[in-house]
């Protein structure tokens, strides 16, 4: 490598690009949303979120669709994690898509309610106005 020159590993021009997309998003739309399950791409893309906009909060909320069927622990450590960093987290419930009749859970023995999840995603999209989705 010359020392004259600047130049980004593969991995840090990702880094660069993503931090760059979670800025322009955040400028030219009104009401973005972070959506976050809790897995580690949720992870990253919060962290990638955080090395965008710190020290400030962010310009948007986070969002977890929660089917109903996460361990506490999962759940404990989302609002751990999100009120660890001072911001908005929005939950959508898809229980609550099942008890207003929006959706109908699956019987037997291969039920999921994963499917469940585009329908109460789009609710929430709609009744909080959000444009634009990092996900």
């Amino acid at each position: 490598m010359n020392p004259l020159t600047y130049e980004l590993s593969h991995l840090e021009a990702l880094e660069a690009e993503s931090i760059h997309i979670f800025r322009e998003v955040a400028a030219e739309f009104e009401r973005p949303v972070l959506l976050f399950s809790g897995g580690k791409d949720s992870l990253v893309l919060l962290r990638l979120a955080e090395k965008a906009f710190r020290p400030a909060r962010f310009p948007f909320p986070i969002m977890h669709v929660d089917t109903g069927h996460n361990f506490p622990e999962v759940i404990e450590f989302r609002d751990r994690l999100v009120s660890g960093l001072g911001e908005r987290l929005i939950v959508a419930s898809v229980q609550q898509s099942i008890d207003s009749g929006r959706v109908v859970e699956e019987t037997g023995p291969r039920a999921s309610r994963n499917r469940l999840q585009t329908t109460t995603l789009l609710d929430a999209i709609a009744e909080h106005g959000f444009d634009a989705a990092f996900g």
